[in-house]
């Protein structure tokens, strides 16, 4: 059975990529939705501003989460999270949301 499903990148502008990561940043706008994308590498996510996020994870992805799943931005806090995930980011918030996400490679 294959996958129809179109993936998209991780964030919305690539900005830096060398042989041992790839740096993304993400921004939406209050209501925006991300690209549907898959987690290939364990990375480090760390918010810089924005009031409320919410991952949409897929029913097949791994980890605990499923379904959205909304969250308080906490400007400047690094979170590690595990390669896997297979979700699109919605900004439910009524700030922009911004954050900067270092994927970890091999």
């Amino acid at each position: 059975m294959s996958d129809e499903r179109v993936f998209g990148d991780v964030a919305t502008k690539l900005l830096m990529e060398n042989d041992r990561v790839k740096i993304w940043e993400m921004r939406l706008d209050p209501g925006e939705r991300g690209d549907l994308h898959r987690h290939d590498h364990d990375y480090v996510l760390v918010q810089v501003s924005g009031d409320k996020i919410a991952g949409d994870f897929e029913p097949d992805t791994a980890g605990e989460f499923s379904g959205l799943v909304e969250g308080d931005v906490i400007p400047g806090q690094p979170m590690f999270i595990s390669k896997g995930g297979i979700e699109a980011a919605v900004n439910t918030g009524a700030e922009p949301y911004y954050e900067i996400l270092i994927e970890l490679k091999g």
